[in-house]
């Protein structure tokens, strides 16, 4: 592992039952920077996330962050990595029974001491960050699908991590809610200088926010490249992909390994 790769993944197989969901997959991301992980649903890309945050062991193969191999850490090291990233969910994964601002705040008010004074400091900051200043009062019923994912953002930033990982950020959105989501994400990556793992299908929203994008194909990175690379791309099974087309390689049962 090279210094300036904060997260690899050595050799990671995981199956379910009989279904092998990543076989053998390796990947690297270098600090600083934004991967995106293409694939199909049901492909594996959400195993491999949970993975990185340590609540899937994996069947055989090794997940570091810096260096460090994620399993061999003792307890109060496990909370310490944690404190270091953060995910966004698909679909925002906001607690109804809480306002937008307590959920923003959930971590700190749960696993720290800050004062309160500073709690709603950083929860006004993170919302402002995202765009939703003066909103801490509302319930999550209040907001539309487009602001449900904002504050989750706002949520994931509020613990001021070097981490971000995203779930399909822009699935369920309509297009300009999209486009929004995708250009925050490159503005809060601008600012906050976090190395950010994106998964997602959707390929405007890749071509955007990546620095590399890889894809991921029977649970293993099968292509690696910039956006212009992958645009041009001669790999059969890669091109029908990011081309959306019904003929080629990829079949409704090729996910399915054995």
């Amino acid at each position: 592992m090279t210094d300036n790769n904060i997260i690899e993944l050595k050799g990671v197989s995981k199956s379910f039952n009989s279904h092998r969901i990543l076989k053998n997959l390796s990947l690297s991301v270098k600090r600083g920077s934004t991967l995106v992980v293409i694939g199909r649903s049901g492909c594996g890309k959400s195993v491999m996330l949970k993975h990185i945050v340590r609540l899937i062991r994996p069947d055989s193969g090794n997940v570091f962050i810096d260096g460090q191999d994620i399993w061999e850490l003792k307890d109060k090291d496990i909370f310490t990595l944690r404190k270091r990233m953060n995910m966004v969910f698909q679909g925002g994964a906001l607690f109804d029974s809480l306002s937008v601002g307590e959920n923003v705040g959930f971590e700190l008010i749960e696993h720290t001491n800050v004062s309160e004074s500073e709690l709603w400091d950083r929860v006004e900051e993170s919302l402002s960050l995202v765009g939703l200043s003066g909103i801490s009062n509302l319930n999550p019923s209040e907001l539309s699908g487009g602001m449900k994912k904002r504050v989750a953002l706002a949520r994931a930033i509020c613990t001021n991590p070097e981490i971000l990982l995203y779930d399909e950020p822009t699935t369920g959105v309509d297009p300009i809610t999209a486009d929004n989501i995708n250009e925050l994400i490159v503005s809060l990556h601008d600012k906050l200088k976090v190395t950010s793992i994106v998964v997602t299908h959707d390929m405007k929203s890749a071509y955007k926010i990546a620095d590399r994008i890889a894809m991921l194909y029977q649970g293993q990175i099968i292509a690696e490249g910039t956006p212009s690379e992958i645009q041009n791309t001669d790999h059969p099974i890669v091109h029908q992909f990011i081309n959306g087309l019904a003929q080629g390689p990829i079949t409704e049962t090729a996910e399915h390994f054995r």
